[in-house]
């Protein structure tokens, strides 16, 4: 006995055929635009994402100025964490620095541990002369342009194909409706009950 095997054939809708319908083309062209939109889009909205990502950085890193800061108390030496037992490399400490225009200022930042009284610590700080943390680096900045530019290429391309998508299931919408309709006008008996 011969085996049957039944399965999707890749290409139907492009291949010449008495059953193919003119929706079956028009639905192949719909995921052939659509994919290729969307390979287009999702690569200028990645490259966009990524350079704006660097321009913020960029931003970032000119609003920050480094200072030299005098520690005002003594630190303590490194602490353990109780629980796990992780020694820390950072403790919080007192600093006092000059800001752009000359005004003392007193914060707490981050310093490492065992320094003395007195001890000069560098320091990053705003346009107000307020304490901020330290800049991305080279490597944190290149690695947020990726990730960035990677996630508004993958949304624009996920966006491109749901639309797509949609279409495509209103020209299916409509030729189910239309199939309902042509089976209304060869079969007069569907739709009515039997006795």
């Amino acid at each position: 006995m011969r085996k049957v095997r039944g399965g999707k054939v890749l290409g139907w809708r492009w291949r010449n055929n008495p059953l193919r319908r003119r929706s079956d083309v028009l639905e192949a062209w719909i995921v052939l635009v659509a994919w290729t939109f969307a390979v287009v889009v999702a690569a200028v909205a990645g490259i966009l994402g990524a350079r704006l990502a660097e321009h913020a950085a960029q931003r970032d890193r000119a609003s920050r100025t480094r200072a030299s800061a005098v520690l005002v108390g003594v630190v303590p030496g490194g602490t353990r964490d109780v629980v796990g037992g992780v020694r820390h490399d950072r403790v919080l400490a007192t600093v006092r620095w000059r800001d752009a225009r000359g005004a003392v200022r007193t914060g707490t930042t981050e310093v490492k541990p065992a320094l003395r009284a007195g001890s000069t610590v560098p320091v990053w700080t705003d346009g107000h002369g307020r304490l901020v943390s330290p800049p991305a680096g080279p490597t944190e900045t290149v690695t947020r342009a990726v990730l960035a530019g990677a996630g508004a290429g993958l949304a624009a391309g996920l966006l491109v194909l749901s639309g797509g998508y949609l279409v495509r299931l209103r020209v299916e919408r409509r030729d189910v409706e239309r199939w309902g309709t042509e089976w209304d006008r060869t079969d007069p008996r569907r739709g009515h009950t039997t006795g």
